[in-house]
């Protein structure tokens, strides 16, 4: 099992409506739980107003954005030999993914600890989540994952009113929003592409009852 000596925690930066101080409570029990371990820390966070950035909770604390510029800088100084994404939110998902696709991780010899990025991005992208859970036959609602207004229309009309219209790797929901009729799609598709390349149009079960 590879030992590890320093880890890079994301966290999740400024608070935003979808992203609350949940992030920095689970962060600073990650950094504190990696401190017992006699495992050394970098936390990069811009958010002062919060426990993490605290002295003392972590060995090294960056007050910059996370964003794949700034971690890969920091990267390139600290070297650590793991990397945190989960515990800042959708900010640090989206981060550490973009890090990952480019290469930068492995570049550095970067182990992603907790969950991996496959996992990750299957769970984010709404259409491969549906195809994840048809493998392993489990039943889901009915949808498509489309990329346009028009295949937006497409799809409702195929499913029936009303739908649910969900943004891909988009923060606490934004984007997202019910349809009662194709006037209502067409106005909510057009905020939800404005957030992601991908939206899930899905049957609404609003109304439906527990039994």
């Amino acid at each position: 099992m590879k030992k590890f000596n320093k880890v890079l925690l994301l966290g999740s930066g400024a608070l935003k409506i979808g992203q609350a101080g949940e992030f920095d409570y689970s962060g600073s029990q990650a950094l504190k739980a990696l401190s017992e371990e006699g495992i050394s820390t970098v936390l990069i966070n811009p958010n002062i107003a919060t426990v993490q950035t605290s002295e003392g909770v972590a060995d090294s604390v960056y007050l910059l954005p996370v964003t794949p510029y700034f971690v890969e800088k920091v990267i390139e100084k600290e070297r650590p030999d793991g990397i945190m994404l989960t515990f800042g939110g959708q900010t640090a998902l989206n981060c550490g993914v973009a890090l990952d696709h480019s290469g930068v991780l492995a570049k550095y010899g970067v182990s992603v600890l907790g969950t991996p990025v496959q996992a990750i991005v299957d769970t984010e992208d709404r259409d491969a989540f549906a195809h994840r859970m048809e493998e392993i036959d489990v039943s889901i609602i009915r949808s498509h994952a489309v990329d346009s207004i028009e295949a937006a229309r497409e799809a409702a009309s195929e499913i029936g009113y009303p739908v649910i219209l969900r943004s891909a790797y988009a923060l606490g929901g934004l984007g997202s929003g019910f349809c009662n009729d194709e006037a209502e799609l067409d106005v909510q598709a057009g905020k939800a592409f404005a957030y992601s390349p991908q939206v899930l149009v899905e049957k609404s079960l609003k109304g439906w009852k527990e039994v």
